[in-house]
């Protein structure tokens, strides 16, 4: 089927993303197609979407980049608007994104703003306010790279930037926070291991002072009150988890490539507890 230019479709990826589904589908219905591509949610995460009319996929998961590239490739429009599962497209940003397709020009895609909602709160200082993304393009010129997590855009060609902002809920608790901050630095690690970075001990012993100290301070979270105090404590935490797993995946590689460790006795016939932990956690 020929569809006339410039029609858009939302793509959205999911998995058990109920808890602000409507919100997000709500603010999407002014595109010309819905596009949900789940990765087998077991809560009510489909009947949502159908209650939208969504067109619906299923695509196992293997990286957040992975998985949108594949949901950007089976839309039916060349112009893809792409939204988390907890982003909230507000009304001016819907009417500014819509003047811009209307003539879009030279440009090939479009940075759009989007700031963190934490702890109930619109972080309105720090980095998580107005932070641009690649969210809307043409995939004639482009697509997700396949990051496992922190996934971006690769596009040939000149790129506009939206005045309004995309409101991101991503956290509906901090119990919800640090089940995503432990996939997330797992991914993050898999993918430093993957692209041959190491692991330097300073990296992980240093590293967390000083990054709280620039979140809070320098990059004004100090502003931001409560949530902006405990953003930047865990936003230090992350790139230290990350950088100590990936330590733990090459330590468990020499062990595995090597059989033994005779300084520390892991994975050595005389440490068959530690071999077993060591296989199980594997």
């Amino acid at each position: 089927m020929i569809y006339p230019p410039n029609r858009l479709s939302a793509v959205v990826i999911t998995l058990n993303s109920e808890r602000v589904l409507p919100e997000v589908l709500e603010s999407l219905t002014w595109c010309d197609e819905l596009l949900l591509v789940d990765s087998g949610s077991t809560d009510q995460t489909l009947a949502i979407a159908e209650q939208f009319g969504c067109r619906i996929m299923h695509h196992d998961f293997n990286g957040f980049g992975a998985q949108k590239h594949f949901a950007v490739s089976q839309a039916l429009h060349d112009w893809v608007l792409v939204i988390d599962a907890d982003e909230i497209v507000p009304p001016a940003l819907q009417a500014e994104i819509k003047k811009m397709l209307i003539n879009p020009g030279q440009l090939v895609g479009v940075k759009i703003p989007v700031t963190l909602v934490f702890l109930g709160q619109l972080m309105r200082y720090g980095s998580e306010y107005k932070c641009f993304h690649t969210r809307l393009f043409n995939r004639q010129f482009g697509n997700y790279n396949l990051n496992r997590v922190h996934e971006d855009v690769a596009l040939l060609g000149p790129l506009g930037q939206t005045n309004n902002y995309i409101l991101h809920h991503s956290y509906g608790s901090l119990h919800e926070y640090f089940e995503k901050f432990n996939r997330y630095t797992t991914a993050g690690a898999l993918d430093m291991n993957s692209a041959g970075r190491r692991g330097p001990i300073w990296q992980v012993v240093v590293r967390l002072p000083f990054t709280f100290l620039k979140s809070y301070f320098l990059k004004l979270n100090v502003l931001n009150g409560y949530p902006g105090f405990v953003w930047a404590l865990l936003s230090a935490m992350y790139p230290v988890v990350k950088y100590a797993k990936l330590r733990e995946i090459q330590q468990k590689t020499r062990f595995r490539r090597s059989g033994s460790d005779s300084s520390i006795g892991v994975g050595s016939a005389k440490d068959p507890e530690a071999k077993k932990v060591l296989k199980t956690s594997s």
